[in-house]
């Protein structure tokens, strides 16, 4: 009678477990997002073109902030924009501008949280398919070339 007892209890009785044992979130180290910045600020000036990148952690937080010497005052909020938006809606601000203009029943996400910046230049970071962060880029003439740029700093760390 006990072990017809014992045995059912011992499988409902939670195993103790260590903070050890724990899995760890995937981050964004702090030399990742510097070497992402820095290889998307290197390549728009290599084209000509000032700009600002910032890189920002999956809870919108910036990492890192790059302004290319001469880029234009506004190219900072426009950088941290349109990363902090990948990083917290997961996809290409890009993308994201195309499915609100053919949406215009979504056209609330506009408005939806102060610093979303929703136009061509922001890429979500992933890594190994876990969703670690943001890059934005902002001063080129267009959201393409920008988000060219946020492309180079992608691939300089091997994010997809």
């Amino acid at each position: 009678m006990i072990r017809n007892i014992a045995f059912p209890a011992a499988l409902l009785t939670p195993a103790a477990v260590t903070a050890q044992d724990l899995p760890t979130a995937p981050y964004l180290p702090l030399e990742m997002a510097a070497t992402a910045a820095r290889a998307a600020v290197d390549a728009c000036a290599s084209e000509g073109y000032n700009v600002s990148v910032a890189i920002v952690a999956r809870s919108g937080e910036t990492k890192a902030l790059l302004r290319a010497d001469n880029a234009g005052p506004h190219t900072v909020g426009s950088s941290t924009g349109k990363a902090f938006t990948s990083a917290s809606m997961g996809r290409d601000t890009a993308g994201l501008a195309g499915f609100i203009g053919g949406n215009p029943e979504n056209g609330g996400l506009r408005d939806m949280d102060s610093r979303l910046v929703i136009q061509a230049g922001g890429l979500p970071i992933r890594i190994g398919g876990a969703l670690i962060g943001g890059i934005g880029v902002g001063g080129a003439p267009s959201g393409t070339i920008d988000e060219t740029c946020g492309r180079a700093g992608l691939d300089a760390i091997g994010a997809e």
